[in-house]
């Protein structure tokens, strides 16, 4: 992760920090969201040799993400509760063509450019997958549990107070 984070500092990227091993990064920067993915996917790619698509929500919309879990008090184990972030808002027809019963007892509910889920039997069960998203919605995807959603909220929270 300490490479990593050097791609971002020599980005320009100021408070860098990484949290767990799959790539979640918090940090600071005045340049447009689009801009930064896209320089973040030529570097990584420079530097790594990876094609990885990168997906980013500013400290306010991931605030929004956490306030708009529709699940949130329908569960008392937050464990079964992800996110899987979108890159692009999906078109309502794409959206209205998801199979609420692909994966019982699982839920789903779609959010402008989140999908919000509930699995009972966890994530490793579901047929509700990143790859499903990706094909039905037409954009790229990554999913997060909500522990770790919650946890990049608040080190997000901790850069915007830094600056």
């Amino acid at each position: 992760m300490g490479e990593l984070r050097s791609v971002f500092t020599s980005l320009g990227h100021a408070d860098v920090r990484t949290y767990v091993q799959s790539g979640n990064v918090v940090f600071a920067s005045t340049d447009a969201p689009s801009r930064v993915a896209k320089g973040l996917e030529r570097r990584i790619e420079g530097v790594f040799g990876l094609q990885v698509p990168v997906l980013l929500r500013t400290a306010e919309e991931l605030t929004d993400v956490a306030a708009g879990n529709p699940f949130l008090g329908t569960i008392d184990d937050l464990a079964k509760l992800h996110v899987v972030f979108l890159d692009d808002t999906p078109a309502p027809s794409a959206v209205a063509r998801l199979d609420p019963d692909r994966s019982p007892p699982d839920e789903l509910a779609v959010s402008g450019r989140e999908v919000y889920l509930r699995l009972p039997h966890g994530a490793g069960r579901t047929k509700l997958t990143v790859d499903y998203f990706e094909r039905a919605l037409g954009t790229r995807a990554t999913a997060r549990n909500w522990r770790t959603v919650t946890k990049l909220l608040e080190l997000a929270r901790d850069t915007d107070h830094a600056g």
